[in-house]
């Protein structure tokens, strides 16, 4: 069996948008996923009808609030395999679920510590921990990146000892597509006793996360990049570590007890979740792993390899264009530029014809100097894409080239 794609777009009011009179083909879902229906109303019906804060009423809407808003917790425990539902800590997105993590580490640290992290990062995964040594005086170290786009895993257990720390690496690079074998990285790592943090933005949409089987100590990932609402996400981290870890903001809900001289902290996840939280998008996010959830992730991967394996033909076909990570392993997102003709004017030319694609260096600098571009043109996909909008974004790329000629 195969995803039956067009019964999926017919989910997507978006997808029903045209521009300049040219129906939109959306190929920027590294950077955002549109939202199916149920995910709209899942958030239209929280404000509508129960909107209240949660655990604090007496009152039916915070009652009904703060089931569906736990409930919501308990979705994504299942949907990555973590042990406890305590585990899994609300956060605005991946980039404040690394903040929280880096911030305890910057007071865990010694000046004989080391951190690795890779040249495929990221911002939010190479700022936080350079921030965190910096506080300690720690030693940050990074994993070289092949000309395929692939980490260069001999130089990384090569880096691995004593003194390293904590390992953190992406699912998914944002950029390339590339996938690494977080397992592999894990087992390495847990060699030397390191903490392993795994940045999982891009990978949380494709299926198959189990925290467990990984190994790793941490998994962050964001709502917005799986069908669910912005301004939210997620972290997951085992419990021995979280119950222990430096509180990262304090507040109203993460306290126990509070005098005017001092204060004790709350149990998992609440010590962690200070303030108000954002409600509304934690059930809409929660609808959407369960609207993912109902597919075969089989399927999705297979659907998600027959559109890399089209657009890599494609582009093979196409003189003078040269992609920009050629792994073994990838998915989602590729990466590319033009012998003629800058990324920015490449996606502005391509807007006018319906066509939304991401460029510039995609929050990834050194990886960028990397392959020595300033930035690419990267389009990337989702569930809803089909065969043909690749085939229609190449024929419109050949339109750009002429132009730019």
């Amino acid at each position: 069996m195969s995803l039956d794609v067009a019964a999926i777009r017919e989910q997507f009011p978006i997808l029903k948008r045209e521009i300049d009179g040219n129906p939109l083909i959306y190929l920027d879902n590294a950077a955002t996923t549109q939202k199916p229906q149920c995910v709209i109303d899942a958030l239209v019906e929280y404000y509508s009808h129960y909107n209240s804060n949660v655990h604090r009423g007496a009152h039916r809407l915070a009652d009904e609030a703060t089931r569906k808003f736990e409930n919501a917790r308990d979705i994504i425990k299942d949907f990555i395999n973590a042990p406890k539902r305590e585990e899994v800590i609300w956060t605005s997105g991946t980039t404040e679920g690394i903040n929280m993590i880096a911030n305890g580490l910057s007071k865990l640290l010694t000046s004989s510590d080391e951190v690795i992290v890779t040249g495929m990062e990221h911002h939010a995964n190479i700022v936080t921990w350079q921030q965190a040594c910096k506080a300690a005086g720690a030693t940050l170290r990074t994993v070289p990146v092949t000309d395929k786009g692939e980490l260069d895993l001999d130089a990384y257990v090569s880096l691995l000892n004593e003194n390293t720390k904590l390992v953190a690496f992406p699912h998914v690079s944002n950029s390339l597509g590339t996938v690494n074998p977080v397992k592999w990285l894990t087992e390495q790592a847990k060699q030397f006793d390191a903490w392993v943090f795994i940045d999982g933005a891009q990978g949380i949409a494709h299926g198959n996360v189990d925290v467990q089987d990984i190994g790793c100590d941490f998994y962050a990932f964001s709502g917005h990049k799986i069908y669910g609402p912005m301004g939210i996400g997620a972290l997951w981290g085992k419990e021995e570590l979280l119950a222990e870890w430096p509180v990262w903001q304090t507040g109203g809900e993460m306290i126990s007890v509070v005098t005017l001289q001092d204060a004790t902290w709350n149990v998992l996840p609440y010590r962690l979740e200070a303030g108000t939280p954002n409600v509304g998008d934690a059930i809409a996010m929660g609808e959407a792993i369960r609207w993912f959830s109902s597919f075969d992730y089989a399927e999705v991967a297979a659907h998600e390899k027959a559109l890399m394996a089209r657009a890599t033909e494609l582009a093979k076909e196409f003189d003078g264009l040269r992609m920009i990570g050629e792994a073994e392993d990838k998915v989602g997102a590729f990466s590319f530029v033009l012998d003629q003709g800058h990324p920015a004017d490449i996606g502005f030319l391509l807007d006018r014809q319906g066509i939304a694609i991401r460029t510039g260096d995609h929050c990834a600098q050194p990886l960028m100097a990397r392959f020595g571009v300033p930035g690419t043109a990267r389009m990337s996909f989702s569930i809803y894409t089909t065969i043909e909008e690749v085939e229609q974004f190449f024929k419109a790329l050949k339109k750009v080239y002429m132009m730019l000629a």
